[in-house]
């Protein structure tokens, strides 16, 4: 029985490519839960979910490959059950061929932008991204009203899969960040969909795109089991709760985060070392 218990004491190990031993301590591991639980909900609602447990795993001592990598488990786990949830509340039809469709233009996409990985000017989105999702947070904060009710649609759905959703599924493999704020956006914008509707299906698309570049990471070996699978227990929790919320409130809870949520995404890419605007702060501060 002692024996026992010091075994259960023991941090969790996991073993990594290139024989790499990452530990982590049970109080960790509940941590990582945690941030999981809350980041699920706010993805759930308005995206960006990334910006929370990416710097969590980082903190927990993954290397910047395996952060993201793991960050994909707990991120395919969530939205696979946002959109479960959304489809139990009537949101989501999968018998509608325009939903499987657009999924399977966001998975196509995916895979793309995932095996192009290596030949991207990564370096050149990094310092676009932050002015791309100010733009987006402009536009639901000043652009047309968004409704529950939603509008009329300005492409088909076929043009919309092509020219939208296979389009940011790439980047989504390629990149990642803020692939929910461009999926809401087209949506709401190209296809008319009313608030809750249009969370309904970027959660769709975004479980699509986040499974094909979860299955690279598997492959190549990126993915941290342990921390992942413990985040995700919080992630899909959290997903429950937001989706819920997401459904009751509408639009009164879905545009002001979705402002919130774009800006802080932006704030958090642009005072990064790595681009030129966090550089210039950091060399001016002295850092």
């Amino acid at each position: 029985m002692l024996k026992a218990r010091r075994e259960a004491s023991r941090p969790v190990a996991f073993r990594q490519p290139r024989s790499l031993r990452v530990l982590f301590s049970p109080e960790l591991l509940l941590l990582f839960a945690l941030v999981g639980l809350f980041a699920g909900a706010v993805d759930a609602i308005a995206g960006g979910g990334g910006l929370i447990t990416v710097p969590a795993l980082l903190l927990g001592g993954l290397d910047p490959v395996s952060a993201v990598a793991t960050n994909k488990l707990q991120g395919t786990l969530g939205t696979a059950m946002s959109t479960w949830r959304f489809a139990k509340g009537g949101m989501i039809d999968f018998r509608s061929p325009g939903a499987l469709g657009l999924a399977a233009a966001a998975f196509a996409g995916a895979v793309i932008g995932a095996a192009l990985v290596a030949f991207a000017p990564v370096e050149a989105m990094r310092t676009l991204l932050p002015f791309l999702l100010v733009g987006v947070a402009l536009y639901f904060a000043f652009g047309p009203t968004m409704s529950d009710a939603g509008a009329a649609a300005r492409m088909s759905p076929g043009a919309f899969a092509l020219g939208v959703a296979a389009p940011i599924g790439a980047y989504d493999g390629l990149f990642g960040p803020g692939a929910g704020s461009f999926y809401m956006i087209g949506l709401v914008a190209l296809a008319g969909y009313g608030s809750v509707k249009a969370v309904a299906r970027t959660k769709l698309l975004n479980f699509s795109s986040n499974l094909a570049a979860l299955i690279f990471f598997i492959l190549a070996g990126h993915v941290v089991w342990s921390a992942g699978l413990a985040m995700s227990v919080g992630t899909i929790a959290g997903a429950q709760i937001g989706s819920a919320l997401a459904m009751k409130h509408g639009v009164r809870l879905v545009r002001p985060l979705l402002i919130v949520v774009s800006l802080a995404l932006a704030l958090r890419l642009m005072l990064d070392a790595a681009h030129p605007v966090g550089a210039a702060v950091r060399a001016t501060a002295g850092w």
